[in-house]
């Protein structure tokens, strides 16, 4: 059975949502070696979140911004955690209710995504740095 992780720092992004799939591939390359297994990629933050969802029309990750803006929006009257600005605690229950990971199988030393899925980096503040990912590939 092979074992790989490797943790890494993503470039800043601005607040939305982006496809990382190709990001996280190129820093683990060895799922190659790895005929049947899994893929775990897990975001080391708590105002960003991670998801799987459509790799092809942008205007999907322009509306889940839209909808997740309107379902938990900024200067809410009850936030009381608030001391990184108004848009600290919405970045933190976007994240809990988006997740900190996913899991993808590997199928044939390749991610066994479907034909229109992509990874991608939910980015809940507006002006984030890097992002930590830790990805573990492991498998026979």
């Amino acid at each position: 059975m092979y074992w790989f992780q490797k943790e890494f720092k993503l470039k800043p992004f601005k607040r939305g949502f982006h496809i990382i799939t190709d990001t996280v591939l190129n820093e683990i390359p060895d799922i190659e070696k790895i005929d049947i297994g899994m893929l775990q990629v897990f975001i080391k933050h708590t105002s960003a979140s991670l998801t799987i969802n459509e790799n092809a029309d942008p205007t999907v990750r322009v509306d889940f911004e839209s909808h997740m803006n309107k379902m938990v929006p900024e200067d809410a009257p009850y936030y009381i955690h608030t001391y990184e600005g108004s848009d600290d605690m919405p970045a933190h229950i976007k994240a809990a209710l988006m997740g900190v990971s996913v899991q993808i199988p590997i199928t044939n030393g390749r991610l066994n995504l479907g034909v229109w899925q992509g990874i991608y980096l939910c980015e809940h503040r507006n002006n984030a740095s890097g992002r930590r990912l830790v990805v573990t590939a492991y498998g026979n």
